[in-house]
């Protein structure tokens, strides 16, 4: 919900805070905030949980979510419901963020945990090959607190609470307080497949609640939101040498190469700045747009931009989901236009008690304004002129964060060598944000925009201690090193250094 006050709490003493809509800003719900005593029974409940839902096995955990993809398609009018009364998002972004990625990371990973996640001998290489056997076990942590954020509530939720689950673990989640019912939905579709109530648990309230779970008996952190509260959580992780993976924020960044195609190029800068209402880590903030292409490319963005219809019903976009966001665009709008910017299109709060703001295209932004420099998190487009692509890569790196980025160009070649210069986490050619999207992609930021990365060939095995056992091959007595030392022992050892690496045909056997 986009606006969260805080109102009288409950006879027991726990807070409460009220939840109004940002459609028309009418209260539509109230959550009691879970505090550091309610986190500490809810935490003991999934360890006390967690070895007998680690025991059914793999197969066994990977049929239970997999059968939860069935109650998803089952009730995904109630959940798009839920989502459009939290966060006003048209049903058609309801349906693309959430439900159908729901479906497809539900189906995907339990697809892929018995393979991932299945024990397996692993060759040795060189001298130990004869001698041992190498076997790679992968354990549970035991219990994931895995924190969420409010612009995908249902999504940026069940992707992380599915894999730890699928990983033999028991999880805690707590939802963004903006959105909590969208988040809750995540628990109950779960339950309802049938994993257990303490291995699977919800916890609502808002930063306190959050530092409460990090602060628990818990084995790792998941966490997805703002940079400043990720390095609070690092922090706090770092005293207890606890595991933890953060996903931040973004300033992403498009090239726009002389020979793109303009009319992809111009449909994707719009769509991709605004889609969500701007509100998703990975959109479009910047665009660098090569010289000799520029005129014809900013008349056909602010064309398109010009022709997306917003407000309540049928709109191409929704409102801003949260009331602080909208004094950071306002904001981010104010200082770029004093500082020489030209707003093309839209560039205000739009009239009404919701909480839109219009599609807005900004032409001539600089590294000297907060537009180019800081998240905004908005329906922005903010264009920059460059003299050719090294100046477009140069810019593109030139930021805090580094999530991911975009090129559009004809020739994928060209897109492969850009994105090997871009300091970023990903990189995607003529499309943008789909990047999370893609199950088999590691999706992660560097620099200021997250550590560690989720998803990808090793995103169930990310939530998983890889035990190593090195079993002896023919059980001998005692190895041939072992005490006492003798001329022999020295012998043997010269033996592997002259014959084994100091020759090339030895060195090529023992690689």
């Amino acid at each position: 919900m986009a606006i969260v006050r805080s109102i009288p709490g409950t006879a027991d003493g726990r807070r409460r805070l009220a939840l109004d809509s940002p459609v028309d800003r009418r209260p539509i719900d109230e959550i009691d905030v879970a505090d550091a005593a309610e986190v500490a029974a809810a935490v003991a409940r999934a360890r006390a949980a967690q070895p007998d839902w680690a025991a059914r096995g793999v197969a066994e955990r990977a049929d239970i979510l997999r059968a939860a993809v069935g109650i998803l398609v089952a009730r995904r009018e109630e959940i798009i419901d839920t989502v459009h009364a939290e966060t006003g998002k048209p049903r058609v972004e309801a349906l693309t963020m959430e439900i159908v990625a729901g479906c497809d990371f539900l189906n995907h990973w339990s697809a892929r945990a018995r393979r991932d996640l299945r024990p397996h001998r692993q060759r040795l290489h060189g001298y130990l090959l004869p001698l041992k056997k190498l076997y790679i076990d992968y354990q549970p942590l035991g219990v994931i607190g895995v924190i969420t954020p409010w612009n995908g509530p249902f999504i940026l939720s069940l992707n992380p609470v599915v894999q730890a689950l699928l990983a033999g673990n028991s999880v805690v989640l707590k939802p963004s307080e903006v959105t909590p019912r969208s988040g809750e939905w995540v628990v109950r579709i779960l339950r309802e497949a049938g994993v257990p109530d303490d291995v699977v648990q919800v916890l609502h309230g808002d930063g306190e609640t959050g530092a409460a779970l990090v602060d628990a008996e818990i084995d790792k952190v998941c966490f997805t939101g703002s940079v400043g509260t990720g390095r609070k959580i690092a922090a706090s992780c770092a005293q207890r040498l606890l595991p933890y993976t953060l996903e931040l924020g973004g300033k992403d960044a498009m090239i726009v190469c002389a020979d793109a195609d303009l009319d992809r190029a111009a449909a994707g800068a719009v769509y991709l700045s605004m889609f969500n209402t701007g509100q998703v880590c990975m959109s479009v903030e910047r665009i660098y747009v090569v010289d000799s292409v520029a005129d014809e490319f900013i008349r056909r963005v602010t064309e398109q931009a010009a022709a997306v219809t917003y407000g309540p019903g049928a709109a191409d976009m929704g409102p801003l989901f949260w009331d602080r966001q909208l004094d950071v665009v306002t904001r981010h709008l104010e200082d770029a236009k004093a500082k020489g910017a030209d707003v093309a299109v839209g560039g205000a709060p739009a009239a009404g008690n919701g909480l839109y703001f219009q599609p807005t295209v900004v032409v001539g932004a600089t590294h000297e304004m907060q537009l180019m420099t800081e998240e905004t998190f908005g329906p922005v487009v903010a264009i920059t002129r460059v003299r050719d692509e090294d100046e477009a890569i140069r810019l593109a790196n030139d930021s805090r964060y580094g999530l991911s980025g975009s090129v559009f160009t004809k020739d994928a070649a060209k897109a492969r060598r850009i994105a090997a210069r871009l300091v970023t986490g990903s990189v995607v050619h003529n499309d943008a944000s789909v990047i999370y999207g893609v199950a088999e992609a590691p999706f992660g930021g560097r620099k200021e925009s997250g550590v560690g990365q989720v998803n990808g060939t090793d995103a169930l095995r990310g939530f998983t201690h890889a035990q190593p056992v090195l079993i002896d091959r023919w059980q001998s007595k005692k190895e041939s090193v072992w005490y006492p030392y003798s001329e022999k022992t020295q012998r043997s050892l010269e033996a592997v250094v002259r014959y084994g690496f100091g020759t090339r045909l030895g060195r090529r056997l023992l690689s």
